[in-house]
């Protein structure tokens, strides 16, 4: 069984004091003049990209999102990407593991964990020079080094994620009353546990049962916040991993298809062909 390639963090900054690896580069350096080019990989680390301006293409799990001025994608582990980034592109690429934000406290990780769901901003331009100064700072206490500085990064990085913060929720400001709150903290926790778990459970219930709630319930919340049933979320997040596989490996389709714990290849086949409109190997000979 092929895997999808994973990169991990090799030219690192291992902070002291951190359990973690932590790494920020300044795109004109980064790019010394030549365009990036990343095929369909995945990360087992945060991957945080800051556009000041630039052009490219950059597709997350398969949607195309637009590489302009003053954007920002964010993707965490287990996403799929490919990046084509001009030479002339000006920003601030951040890279940074799971122990490094464990490091910090229990409302940073939340913050982290909420924010991550979105893997494209767009920052109004006084935002956006607030988090270009977070970066240069950052920078800056690399290169000094000055007492403490360790913990000065930790706190600018805090503050970038509570700029992305305030830029998710004003996309949803009808949505802040105490029992939205509550819907979007319970539908995250939902989303967790399926990239975690979906091939061995595909039931409805193990996971409302995980979340100490009935199906009803969890259908409530997944229906209020997305429009969408238990059933679809679950669905949506096995199609997205065949096609993780379909496009990102040369694994045959029954080996695609065991992987997602589905033993019954011509069930597979027919489960995806009903949902998106192809049978897997006809998805992957039109998009790969």
């Amino acid at each position: 069984m092929q895997i999808i390639p994973v990169r991990n963090i090799h030219s690192r900054i291992k902070e002291p004091g951190t359990s973690g690896e932590f790494i920020i580069w300044n795109l004109r350096e980064l790019l010394a003049g030549k365009d990036m080019v990343q095929e369909l990989h995945r990360h087992s680390f945060y991957f945080l990209l800051i556009i000041e301006n630039g052009t490219g293409e950059h597709i997350i799990d398969f949607i195309s999102y637009p590489l302009v001025d003053r954007c920002i994608y964010l993707i965490h582990p287990g996403q799929v990407h490919e990046l084509m980034l001009s030479s002339n592109s000006k920003g601030y690429l951040l890279q940074f593991t799971d122990e490094f934000y464990l490091n910090y406290d229990i409302t940073t990780n939340q913050i982290l964990k909420e924010i991550s769901q979105n893997s494209y901003y767009s920052a109004a331009p006084e935002s956006f020079e607030k988090i270009l100064s977070l970066m240069a700072t950052i920078k800056k206490e690399i290169s000094d080094k000055k007492y403490r500085y360790e913990y000065a990064i930790q706190v600018n990085l805090q503050l970038l994620f509570v700029e992305l913060l305030r830029q998710k929720h004003n996309l949803i400001t009808t949505q802040t009353d105490e029992k939205k709150s509550y819907q979007l903290k319970r539908l995250e926790e939902f989303k967790e546990l399926i990239a975690d778990n979906i091939s061995d459970h595909k039931q409805i219930f193990w996971y409302a049962d995980q979340m100490h709630m009935t199906t009803y319930q969890l259908n409530s919340i997944t229906r209020a916040t997305l429009g969408k049933t238990c059933s679809k979320l679950i669905n949506d997040h096995i199609l997205l991993e065949a096609k993780r596989y379909l496009l990102a490996t040369t694994n045959q389709i029954n080996q695609i298809s065991w992987h997602l714990e589905y033993e019954d290849v011509s069930y597979f086949i027919r489960f995806f062909k009903k949902h998106t409109g192809y049978s897997p190997e006809a998805f992957r000979n039109n998009f790969k």
